[in-house]
Formats: C-alpha cells, structure tokens, sequence
C-alpha cells in the first residue's frame, strides 16, 4: 500500500515538473485554415488540431441573445443595436451565420479534449448590459451542461466578480492588465490572462501568479520569438492566432 501511494506522489511531482505551456486558439484556429473568425468552423479546427482550448467572444444583442463574434459590429451591423433576426440578413462568407451561444456551445461539446475559453465583451450601452451577459452567460452554460468545458475570461472586473458569484465552481480569469496578483486572489479569482506586454512590462507576474496558485494565460502571441519568451517563463497558456507554429515551437 506505501509502495502504491509512493508511486502516485512521484508520477505527480514527475508531471508537474514537467507541465508544459498549453495552446489555446484564438477565435478559433482561422488564420492558416480560411475558416472566419469566431465561426463554428474555426472552433472546430482548433478542435481537429488537438488545442487545450479554443477562445471565442460573445456579445448580447438588442433583444438579449448572446451571440458569437469578436467586434461589437457583425459585418457593419452593430450587435447591441439590432435583434437576432435583424443580425441574421449578414453571414460569414463560408455561409455560416451569425452563432448563438446555444449554438456554439452545442458545436463544441461533442468533444472533451478542447475547453471552450468564453470571453464576455463588455458593452458599449451600460454597465448594466455587461452584467446582465454575465447572468446570461452562465445560465446558457449551465442549460447545455457545459460547466466542465467552460472557462470565462473577462476585460470587465465587476463582470468578472458576477461571473464567480453566480457560479463559484467556475474558473474565471481576469484580462484587463490593472490587477496584481494579491488582488486577483483576494477576489477569488482563478487567474489571469494578460496581453504580452502587460507581462514584458512586469517581468516577475507570471512567476507571482504561479506562486500564489493562479493560473496565467498571454494574450496574442504569434512570433516565435514571444513564443520562446513565455514558454520559458513557464506560462501555463498562450493565446495565438498560428497554433500551428506554436506547437511546433513547443515541439522543439
């Protein structure tokens, strides 16, 4: 029984000894497969390309359907000012159209080897309308069963908050730049996910973060030469826009 448990401890101090960087697709894997960005085709490629996660940014439209796409316009259609149906005249030009949450989170549960990174865009309107995305946000979650496969990410801090108050189980990561890791724990938070030069100009974060057992997460990364930088901080993830050249950077 010693021997098994002594077995157990040395695998685990092996593994994470050795914990490498994960790669997390931004906006799904678009740049090098002609999939659009934020599109259900572009999460599936990142999916097919094996990445631990594939990022993706969702907004509320006029009549409170949270949709996914990264700019507050969807092909010249403001988002927060037309309703669902208004935003479907405009599609992506494989076809596809505009994805609701409901949508995108069904596309990407059929698979467990890709967490879906979900970036709550704040809005433009109130502060109000950014908080009510967060209540919707873990309410779409929750009724496609998707908790296991969901991350939240977060430039709003108070919808960062929401997001663990309405589900403590969560992991909610903060990506602003303006906290230090102190706040972000005290917060409760699960970690952060900075732009790389938020990081350059504060060399000792990742190392802090990791010291008080946060996650950290650099955003976008799409030179070799930054993806050496974080790989040999020991970042646990970086969010590219060339997956392909980061895993085989990661390779080397």
């Amino acid at each position: 029984m010693k021997n098994s448990i002594l077995i157990v401890i040395m695998s685990l101090l092996v593994h994470s000894a050795f914990a490498q960087t994960e790669i997390i697709a931004h906006r799904g894997a678009w740049k090098n497969t002609n999939a659009p960005q934020n599109s259900i085709a572009s999460l599936k490629a990142a999916i097919d390309q094996k990445c631990w996660g594939s990022e993706f940014d969702v907004h509320l439209t006029k009549d409170d359907v949270l949709v996914v796409n990264h700019d507050h316009d969807f092909y010249g259609m403001e988002i927060e000012e037309n309703t669902y149906q208004e935003l479907l005249a405009k599609k992506h030009p494989n076809g596809e159209s505009l994805p609701t949450i409901d949508e995108y989170l069904q596309a990407g549960m059929g698979q467990k080897g890709t967490k879906l990174i979900y970036e709550l865009k704040t809005s433009r309107i109130s502060k109000a309308r950014t908080l009510k995305a967060a209540e919707l946000a873990v309410a779409a979650v929750k009724k496609n069963k998707a908790q296991k496969m969901v991350e939240y990410i977060a430039f709003d801090w108070d919808a960062c908050l929401k997001l663990r108050e309405l589900d403590k189980k969560a992991k909610v990561h903060y990506l602003n730049g303006d906290k230090t890791p102190v706040e972000v724990k005290a917060a409760k938070l699960s970690g952060v996910d900075y732009n790389l030069n938020v990081f350059k100009k504060n060399p000792t974060w990742v190392k802090e973060f990791k010291a008080a057992k946060l996650k950290t997460n650099v955003w976008t990364v799409n030179t070799e030469e930054d993806m050496k930088l974080f790989i040999n901080d020991k970042i646990d993830f970086i969010t590219t826009d060339q997956p392909e050249l980061l895993k085989t950077v990661l390779a080397k």
